[in-house]
């Protein structure tokens, strides 16, 4: 189905397609332009498939002065640009304009340096999440966070979209691990924030990019911190015959001041869907498994690894199984960062929603979004970062079915609201994109959404920038309001005054 972009949103021009090929063919290769439909198809959705629309044109730049060269001529014509890396988001943030530019960085993908002694990497925006590592393998370093899609997203995406993966826990979000941007600016400027030491000069505009969802510039270089490879990581997998017992196990690993490189919780469908898929080597009768690593020196894994095993006994495990080896260590994380593509095996459509609640709200949370799973008829599998709360849950569904991906989008948007009420957020690290737009009205009050827009035009005052994604215009949000009645009252009364 195609987005419909609010009526507030929307950009218009009055420049021909061709003439503007003309213009923009002086700059770029003609290779580096597609504009008939069968060569713009593969761009028109990312990885929400649930909403398609082919891009205007879409430009694959070389150099960084390409890129200049593009941004000014579309700042000239009003032409909006959406920046795109691999396409593998999950919340729409790179579904193109219909009479915009789609522009591509999949030509930017080399590593330009890999500084032992400084211990970062200076990459291109194309390059691959797992490429960092494994360029950076043979000095004895890697790249810490890790993203299920780590082996085909890049690290512009993920610096847009501040990427999480499994590691967050102990080791942080993309913006913990980025020391510098170059982004070139609406209006072509080459811009750049940060610094290479831990502490960068001026105002924290790094931490503001990261994060920005290509709302604020197109980045087309970053530095990033690069981490010694732990000597020793062990995994536990504790398995338990009810989600309330793994969820409580969770909350009392982080409060016994266990720190985790990497805590998960998959349920009893997600567990199912994963075995059959990868022979991870996972119990397909428990009703929910937690994996939980620690690395470091030995003698502190070893200790860590014997406190967690405790309390997961203490808190009802069936059994706590710890890895023997590399491989079966490797194996227990293949079988979490295979859980999408394994449940995409079982139904004809899914559905990925991302939110994040404390910890201490788990069990709670997970029991409200069973429930809606019966009131929707809908099956839910459930996989999420559970160290840090960051909720994964998987909305099983056919796409043929008439009206059934209305229903589906009804109760994701259910489940977002939960997470807000259990004092959580719409979004742990798949962003805002066009998904949750609505839902940001509910997250944030009008004063807030007003802030959030001022940014917008310091930097792009002309709204050319991915337009309609991420912050919602306060007319949207109005309209929304109106309809929605959030615990008795309207969501956002005050946006009358906008």
């Amino acid at each position: 189905m195609t987005y419909q972009v609010h009526p507030s949103e929307r950009i218009t021009h009055h420049v021909e397609r061709d003439s503007f090929l003309r213009l923009l063919s002086e700059h770029i290769k003609p290779d580096g332009l597609l504009f008939d439909t069968e060569d713009l198809r593969p761009y028109e959705c990312d990885g929400l498939s649930a909403y398609r629309e082919l891009p205007w044109v879409v430009v694959l730049p070389e150099t960084v002065e390409q890129v200049q060269a593009v941004l000014r001529l579309c700042r000239e014509y009003g032409v909006p640009v959406v920046a795109r890396g691999a396409g593998t988001g999950l919340s729409g943030g790179a579904l193109p304009i219909a009479n915009g530019v789609l522009l591509s960085l999949a030509k930017f993908n080399r590593i330009i340096e890999i500084d032992r002694a400084n211990r970062i990497a200076r990459v291109q925006p194309g390059v691959r999440n797992l490429a960092i590592s494994e360029a950076a393998a043979p000095y004895g370093l890697y790249y810490a966070p890790d993203p299920s899609s780590q082996i085909a997203c890049t690290i512009g995406g993920n610096v847009a979209e501040n990427s999480g993966g499994v590691h967050c826990l102990k080791y942080g979000l993309t913006v913990h691990n980025v020391l510098r941007v170059q982004l070139v600016t609406m209006d072509g400027e080459l811009v750049t924030l940060g610094g290479s030491g831990l502490d960068g000069p001026g105002y924290d505009l790094l931490a503001l990019i990261t994060g920005s969802e290509g709302l604020l510039g197109v980045i087309v270089e970053i530095t990033v911190k690069l981490l010694p490879i732990p000597p020793c990581a062990q995994v536990l997998l504790a398995s338990f015959d009810g989600v309330e017992g793994a969820g409580e196990a969770v909350a009392t690993i982080i409060g016994a001041g266990l720190l985790p490189a990497g805590l998960e919780m998959m349920d009893n469908a997600t567990i199912r869907a994963v075995e059959d898929f990868v022979h991870a080597g996972y119990p397909t009768d428990a009703a929910a498994i937690v994996l939980c690593e620690f690395d470091g020196i030995a003698e502190q894994v070893e200790s860590d690894l014997l406190r967690a095993r405790e309390i997961f006994l203490a808190k009802g495990a069936a059994e706590v199984r710890q890895s023997n080896s590399e491989t079966e260590r490797k194996r227990f994380w293949a079988g979490r960062k295979a859980a999408f593509p394994a449940v995409g095996r079982i139904s004809p459509d899914y559905y990925c929603m991302d939110g994040t609640i404390p910890r201490k709200r788990l069990a709670e949370v997970l029991g409200r979004i069973s429930e809606l799973s019966e009131e929707y008829g809908l099956a839910v599998g459930n996989v999420f970062h559970a160290g840090d709360g960051n909720l994964h849950p998987l909305i099983l569904y056919d796409a043929n079915n008439p009206g059934e991906l209305e229903r589906v989008e009804q109760l994701g948007g259910k489940i977002l609201e939960i997470c807000v009420e259990a004092g959580g957020s719409i979004t742990g690290e798949h962003g805002v994109g066009i998904e949750k737009i609505n839902q940001m009205c509910l997250q944030f009050k009008a004063p807030e959404l007003a802030q959030f827009h001022a940014v917008k035009a310091a930097f792009d005052p002309a709204g050319l920038l991915n337009p309609g994604k991420a912050i919602p215009t306060l007319h949207r949000c109005a309209e929304f309001g109106a309809m929605h009645v959030h615990r008795g009252q309207i969501a956002h009364p005050d946006l009358e005054r906008f």
